[in-house]
């Protein structure tokens, strides 16, 4: 299930690209039209900051912008980055990888074939960019 702290992050991420214009906007401003709890915000935001994602522009007319380029920012990068492995279970994550304890043989296991399967099927979805969302 997907969880608010993504769900957040991707409606700030959409609020910045349909509203900034590469002018920086306020946590408080993203909070009160997206309705997001502001210290929930806060901590989404230092996130996506230290991530690379924004940066934050301190004064009067501060806020937080892309550093990077919105088109080259993935639903998948951030959910990787806000909740960690898109794989439902650890031996089909590409960047989160385990191997399973129960497991004795991963070429013949059933379970994760279908994982797998259910990985390659869901990926090619969440590697579209966030501005793509704004064409669904």
């Amino acid at each position: 299930m997907l969880s608010k702290r993504v769900k957040y992050a991707i409606k700030t991420l959409l609020f910045l690209y349909e509203n900034g214009d590469g002018k920086p906007i306020s946590a408080k401003i993203i909070s009160e039209n997206e309705k997001i709890p502001y210290k929930f915000l806060e901590n989404i935001l230092r996130e996506l900051r230290q991530n690379k994602i924004l940066k934050s522009v301190r004064g009067a007319e501060g806020g937080y912008k892309f550093l990077k380029d919105p088109n080259e920012i993935t639903v998948a990068e951030i959910i990787r980055i806000v909740d960690g492995p898109i794989a439902l279970i650890p031996c089909v994550s590409f960047y989160f990888y385990e191997k399973c304890e129960d497991c004795t043989d991963e070429v013949s296991c059933k379970i994760r074939k279908l994982f797998v399967q259910l990985r390659n099927e869901m990926l090619p979805i969440l590697n579209k960019s966030i501005t793509d969302l704004e064409k669904l």
